[in-house]
Parts: structure tokens; C-alpha cells; sequence
């Protein structure tokens, strides 16, 4: 598939060899919003797991470690607030853990491990039988290459082939049938000239990270949409050093397409805004009365009142979806 080649090819691919994601566009997880987002994870954790720590928490599509290293930050944080002693005062602190499809980004802290990855919907064969784990995927699965589908004027769903060079497009075979039993499920109201973009390849990705966990959490986290809003024109869209640009396969800019979210199977689905304001993150701008006796701790709230409000913001960030599905460990006889 072009698009995998593009994005995961080890010569050519955009995420192996443009300097990652931060080079090129703007995510929650970079800066200041992300050591917000990495404290809010750990406090989803707390919400289902409120007697123990996580024994490790794994960062799937990490880029260059934007937000493993906030959530490495985080853990330090809370392990010198409280050791960890929830889960007994020999409980270990938890492993943090970067999977990517480069080699270990310079400057990671030392005590994060980190894991290559194929890229894509591939996992690394090494990233298997997670327990107690927190596993986070922000904006992976919006790079999971999909099928990309056109309607035909006789109604028939076909695939759209596209040239590398110029990303010149034009409609090729009619799609395999596993991918049409999927639209057929999941995009209704299709016309001639409708683009689907097939959401099996994503489904199958969440269903194969979710395996690779024994017990845990496992919150992907990504712009998207539901049954009921369905774009008739796809979202298939490209990024190169910070401006959108046209779709070109050819390894120059990034290829996303907004995730098919309700597909996915998940035990629950939250608009980011809802799910941040109910674990505390609300934006809250600080009593003015304080910027008089307390001038420098007024503009350092006023500063997080601010990040804060971006990542709750429906027009942005805010309207990311979270998908969460808890893991429980079997019984064992």
C-alpha cells in the first residue's frame, strides 16, 4: 500500500527520516499540554485502579518521546509525593516504555525503555503479555494506513489508486469483501462519488494492541468520528513543516485520516473535553485578588489556565475522542 510505503518504508518513510511528527505539526502531546495529558493518564488510572500504581505505562506511536517522557515526569513526580506505597512499600515504580519506528531518540531519560516498532498497525513481537500496564496510544491510529474508497456510479465501492509522483487519483478494482462488509456496516448513506475510508485495518490494530495486554488499561486517544457523521468526502488529508499540503505518497509529508471510532469496539467512547474536565482539568482562571500578594504564582496559574483551555478547547483538542477498554486478567484455577 502506498501510504504504509510513505509514511513506514525504512529509506523513504516521512516518520523515519523527516525528524518525526514535532518537526512537522503541532499534537497535544508536545510542550506543555502534554505534561497535562501524561497527569491526566495517570489519574484515568487511578479512577479504575485506585489500590495500585501501574507496573508499567507504554506510549504506542511515541514519535521522538514527546509524551513518554511527560509521563516519565509524571511517575517521578508522584513516586516522590508517595513511593507508591498504594501497592505496598516494596512496589516497584513503574517502567515507562517508548514504541516507535525509529532507533532511540537522543536525550530520553535513562530510566525509559524503548522499543522499535514496524510501524503501521505492526507491534513488536517483543511488546506482549503487558500486566497491570497502562498502554496509551495518542494519535497512532490515525496513521494506520487504511483503504481509501470511492462509490461508482453503479453503486459499487472501489479502491482509489493513487500515482506517487504527482498523487494523481483515479478509481481502480472494486474493493476486497471483508472491506466492503465494512462499509456496508459502518458508513451509511453512501452516493456515487462518496469516499469511505475503511476502518477494518484500525479495528483489527486497537483489537491487536489491546491482546498484547494481560490486565490493564488501554486508552487510544485520536480526531475522529462516528456513525452519524460520517464525512462523505473523507478526511484523508497530508502535512509537511507545519502547513497542510496536497496527499502525495512519496515519503515528503505526513498521511492521516481521522479514525472510525465507534468501529473500534471499545468499552468506552468520551469527547477529550468531557473526559479532561472530569479528572480535574478544567481550565480554571486563578482569584485575580491573588496577583497582589502573590504576583509570580498568579502568572504561573494564569499560564496553566491557558494550557489547560487548549486542550479543552471543541474547536481543537478538545474534540479528540478517548477510547478506553479495561483488560482483567483471567481467573486462575
Amino acid at each position: 500500500m502506498a501510504w504504509q510505503h510513505a509514511l513506514y518504508d525504512a529509506e523513504l518513510g516521512f516518520y523515519v527520516t523527516r525528524g518525526g511528527p514535532s518537526a512537522h505539526f503541532s499534537t497535544a502531546a508536545q510542550g506543555p499540554t502534554g505534561a497535562v495529558l501524561a497527569e491526566a493518564l495517570l489519574g484515568l488510572w487511578d479512577r479504575y485502579y485506585p489500590d495500585r500504581p501501574p507496573s508499567v505505562v507504554v506510549d504506542v506511536g511515541a514519535g521522538r518521546g514527546e509524551l513518554t517522557s511527560h509521563v516519565c515526569a509524571a511517575v517521578t513526580r508522584t513516586a516522590a509525593a508517595h513511593p507508591f506505597a498504594r501497592g505496598g512499600a516494596d512496589r516497584p515504580r513503574p517502567r515507562v516504555v517508548g514504541v516507535d519506528v525509529v532507533d532511540r531518540p537522543e536525550g530520553l531519560d535513562e530510566s525509559i525503555d524503548w522499543i522499535r516498532s514496524p510501524g503501521g498497525a505492526g507491534l513488536p513481537a517483543d511488546l506482549r503479555d503487558l500486566t497491570n500496564a497502562l498502554v496509551v496510544a495518542h494519535e497512532w491510529l490515525d496513521v494506520v494506513p487504511c483503504t481509501v474508497a470511492e462509490v461508482a456510479d453503479d453503486g459499487t465501492l472501489r479502491e482509489v489508486l493513487v500515482d506517487p509522483a504527482t498523487g494523481d487519483e483515479r478509481r481502480g478494482p472494486a474493493v476486497s469483501t471483508d472491506d466492503a462488509a465494512w462499509a456496508e456496516q459502518h458508513w451509511p448513506r453512501l452516493s456515487p462519488g462518496d469516499r469511505v475510508e475503511v476502518g477494518r485495518s484500525r479495528d483489527e490494530a486497537w483489537a491487536g494492541l489491546v491482546a498484547r495486554v494481560r490486565s490493564g488499561l488501554v486508552v487510544g486517544i485520536d480526531y475522529g468520528h462516528l456513525a452519524s457523521e460520517r464525512p462523505s468526502a473523507g478526511t484523508l488529508a497530508a502535512y509537511r513543516a507545519g502547513h497542510l499540503v496536497h496527499p502525495l505518497p512519496d515519503g515528503s509529508c505526513d498521511l492521516t485520516a481521522h479514525v472510525a471510532m465507534d468501529t473500534l469496539g471499545a468499552e468506552e467512547l468520551h469527547r477529550q473535553r468531557d473526559m479532561l474536565l472530569s479528572l480535574g482539568v478544567d481550565a480554571r482562571m486563578p482569584d485575580r485578588a491573588t496577583a497582589a500578594t502573590d504576583p509570580i504564582g498568579y502568572l504561573r496559574a494564569l499560564e496553566c489556565a491557558s494550557i489547560e483551555a487548549r486542550l479543552l478547547d471543541r474547536s481543537g483538542f478538545g474534540a479528540f475522542w478517548w477510547s478506553v477498554q479495561r483488560v482483567e486478567a483471567p481467573d486462575v484455577p
